[in-house]
């Protein structure tokens, strides 16, 4: 019995080695790829995409009919034209089939409006892929790409993500200059409504998170009159929402101001993707503390441990003050690399503030009851973010990402 398996498997494993060396036949005898072309490419991307969260440049070479095509997208001129000099420099003639985003009718709308009070961005085109990102209403998206009725789109901090054509307002670039013209008001509740009558008692037209930005028509009463950037005419109660531009003229991100932030979120539950009161991860959590002080910081959290300066690596917390980012994940070792997978922020008194199952704070502390031994043994660094710290920020008091300001600090 033994022997007719071994010699079963013996005659398996000959037919796998036949079939393997006939797929390989077939990929000899066809004309195949320009080792030359791809090398330049992977060049290329290797400089100008060393992070594809945040920018595209999806090219490949390969031969047809003796002839070497060079096919591909990409959102980056520079990257494209770098591309195209090199192949030139070393001789190589091609069909250039390399499309320069946005494509096709985008090129018309290449601008884009959250026209809901948080969009799900999805990390491809379809609703039951993974949760990327997400955008608040009034946030601007560059928009690259479409797959039936979903978009490509860039948000402001250049994170690359799918949204469906329910979450965003397409607009050309005469209505975007137009957008950012009239004035706006910013949501400043955690959560709220806005309604079809200046009262509480008519028609929700739809609820609102902190960050959502509308365009502001008039007053009535203890309301302000808001169009949202579908069209649509809403009432929203006064105290719940500010003057964008009074808004940003006000903001300083100081300590204080980062913490009281984030105990206003506490207990939002914790949401793989979410960057908004609807829930967040740990890194969405630290960066809708951000925002909602002024500042725009990378999305994910081996992002944001680039940013910033450098305060601790070895535990000793009296250097920190609050508002720092903590980091944790594995430390590099001889043959792996470090990997940065959580994130929280230092609220004082050997505790921080994070989005862990939800958000909650957990202490430093070895001898406290709310001792976080998990992350405490993962540590890796602490960094302190300022908004002069790294160019990969954006202030929005500096900023015309929302309209254009009268005054900038």
């Amino acid at each position: 019995m033994k022997k007719s398996i071994k010699k079963i498997f013996g005659l398996a494993a000959i037919g796998l080695l036949i079939i393997s060396c006939d797929n390989k036949e077939a990929k000899d005898s066809n004309e195949g790829t320009n080792t030359k072309a791809d090398a330049i490419i992977l060049d290329v991307k290797s400089e100008y995409v060393p992070d594809k969260r945040v920018a595209l440049f999806e090219v490949e070479s390969y031969k047809k009919d003796g002839k070497l095509i060079v096919k591909g997208d990409s959102n980056l001129p520079d990257a494209v034209n770098s591309l195209k000099s090199k192949l030139a420099s070393k001789n190589i003639e091609y069909i250039d089939s390399i499309q320069l985003l946005p494509e096709g009718d985008l090129k018309n709308t290449p601008k884009a409006l959250v026209k809901i009070s948080v969009a799900n961005l999805r990390s491809n085109p379809g609703h039951s892929s993974e949760l990327a990102t997400q955008a608040t209403m009034g946030t601007p998206l560059n928009v690259f790409k479409n797959d039936g009725d979903w978009y490509l789109v860039q948000t402001p901090d250049k994170y690359l993500a799918w949204v469906d054509k329910g979450g965003i307002q397409l607009i050309n670039e005469a209505e975007h200059k137009a957008w950012k013209e009239v004035p706006k008001l910013i949501f400043t509740k955690t959560f709220g409504a806005s309604y079809e009558k200046s009262s509480e008692n008519s028609q929700v037209v739809s609820d609102l998170v902190a960050g959502d930005v509308v365009e502001m028509l008039g007053e009535e009463k203890l309301f302000y009159q808001v169009k949202y950037p579908s069209g649509a005419i809403a009432f929203v109660k006064k105290d719940e929402m500010k003057s964008y531009s009074e808004w940003v003229k006000s903001l300083n991100a100081s300590k204080e101001n980062l913490v009281s932030t984030s105990k206003s979120l506490m207990g939002l539950p914790y949401l793989w993707g979410g960057t908004s009161p609807k829930g967040v991860d740990c890194s969405g959590f630290t960066k809708t503390i951000f925002f909602l002080n002024g500042v725009v910081i990378p999305r994910d959290a081996s992002q944001q441990v680039h940013t910033g300066t450098l305060v601790d690596t070895t535990r000793n917390f009296e250097k920190l003050i609050p508002g720092d980012l903590l980091f944790f994940g594995r430390k590099a070792t001889d043959s792996t690399s470090e990997k940065v997978v959580h994130v929280g922020m230092w609220i004082g008194n050997n505790k921080f503030i994070h989005s862990l199952g939800n958000v909650h704070i957990s202490s430093a502390d070895t001898s406290a009851t709310d001792f976080d031994e998990y992350n405490y043994n993962r540590y890796l660094r602490t960094k302190r973010i300022t908004p002069e710290s790294n160019e990969n920020l954006i202030r929005l008091s500096k900023s015309e990402l929302y309209g254009n300001l009268t005054e900038k600090k």
